[in-house]
Order: structure tokens, then sequence, then C-alpha cells
């Protein structure tokens, strides 16, 4: 198949595709399918191709920044406070620490 039949049919599936989903309230496909002289094998079909094209290009564009993100390390300091200080000294009362680590020296 040559690249221009392939680009008409393409859009002539994408059309029909987006007529069904814009179908009247209360019309099931089948009935929609039924009217317009649509066969439910090509329709669905074409639904799946367009489907995997999409989630394919969702799935490329998701993971290629998070790939180049993990290859970027970063780190964040942690102050350990003061032995003469207590927790209750450095945490104002307003907030309420749902974990706090001590260590044991």
């Amino acid at each position: 198949m040559d690249q221009i039949t392939h680009t008409m049919r393409y859009s002539r599936w994408k059309d029909i595709i987006l007529q069904c989903q814009n179908r009247p309230a209360g019309m099931s496909i089948k009935q929609w399918m039924d009217e317009n002289q649509i066969s439910e094998k090509s329709y669905y079909y074409w639904q799946r191709k367009f489907r995997k094209e999409t989630f394919d290009q969702m799935n490329c564009s998701l993971i290629l920044p998070s790939v180049q993100e993990t290859s970027k390390v970063s780190f964040a300091e942690i102050r350990i406070p003061e032995p003469k200080k207590s927790v209750s000294d450095i945490i104002p009362e307003t907030i309420k620490p749902t974990a706090v680590i001590k260590r044991q020296q």
C-alpha cells in the first residue's frame, strides 16, 4: 500500500471514530455502526490501532524525561541538632512531627 492510500485510510477512520464518539446520547456503538454501515471488525481494528499509537506517544514523552532525571543525583543536607538541645527546642510548637529520628550515642 502506498503512502497516499495509507494516509487517506488513516484520516477516514480517524473521522469515523470521532463521529462515533460524538454519537447521540443513548445510542449504542453497535446501533451507530449499523446506521452508518460501518464494519464492527474494521472499527475496532482501527480504534485499537489509534489507541496503541496514542499510548506509545504518551509513553515516549513520559519515559524519556524520567530516564534523564534519574541520571542526575542530588543530595539534601540534614543537620543534626546540637547534643545540648532537645527536639522540642528545635521544632516550634505549631508544627507537630509525624516521626522523630533519634540516634544513640
